[in-house]
């Protein structure tokens, strides 16, 4: 079966990382060794893929311009095996870091994310509850919350009514520089159709 975008064989023992530049997650994101996303991310991105991830943004932090990242050492180093290919742990890891946009393929390697947006409404919708309580929680003390959801329910209309797709709207929000939290709220009631008509 053919590779597909989702899909990155690993045939050569090492790979090119280089950062992933996005001047609105670089902006608004969190670092992958950090306590959001290892609250967060660890439930959509798994254990391995989010090790993973820190090893690589660790290694950009050496080597901002990019670096060869060695993947036996690497699998090893996390306690799996490496294999040429795409049908093994260490390689599912990694294609599910393309999956969930941590990462990209690029020629010779991979792009990777310094910083990870905030978990989307989708993502969070799928958690268990208690961690729903606990990202609600982590963004508690936003300052003026009340004031950016106003806001973002104001900017979130109007793109409504301009057209703009619903599965775009939290990530124009963050772009027009809401919190991240007023932004998922926001995007959730608008998924919810409860904003003005």
């Amino acid at each position: 079966m053919p590779a597909t975008a989702l899909e990155v064989p690993l045939l050569d023992p090492t790979i090119v990382v280089v950062p992933w530049h996005d001047d609105v997650v670089d902006r608004i994101g969190y670092d992958p060794r950090s306590a959001y996303v290892e609250t967060f991310w660890l439930n959509v991105l798994g254990p391995t893929t989010t090790w993973i991830l820190r090893r690589m943004v660790t290694g950009l932090d050496e080597y901002p311009g990019g670096y060869e990242l060695d993947l036996e050492q690497t699998a090893g180093a996390l306690g799996l095996t490496f294999s040429p290919g795409a049908a093994n742990p260490f390689a599912r890891s990694i294609n599910r870091s393309i999956m969930f946009g941590a990462a990209q393929p690029v020629p010779g390697g991979l792009a990777v994310r310094r910083r990870l947006p905030p978990v989307s409404a989708r993502q969070l919708a799928r958690m268990p509850p208690y961690l729903r309580d606990a990202h609600q929680a982590w963004h508690a003390e936003t300052a003026n919350h009340a004031h950016e959801l106003d806001r973002g329910r104001i900017l979130a209309d109007a793109m409504r009514r301009a057209g703009d797709p619903p599965d775009a709207l939290e990530r124009q929000l963050l772009g027009l520089g809401l919190t991240p939290r007023a932004a998922l709220d926001v995007a959730a009631e608008f998924a919810g159709g409860s904003l003005s008509s």
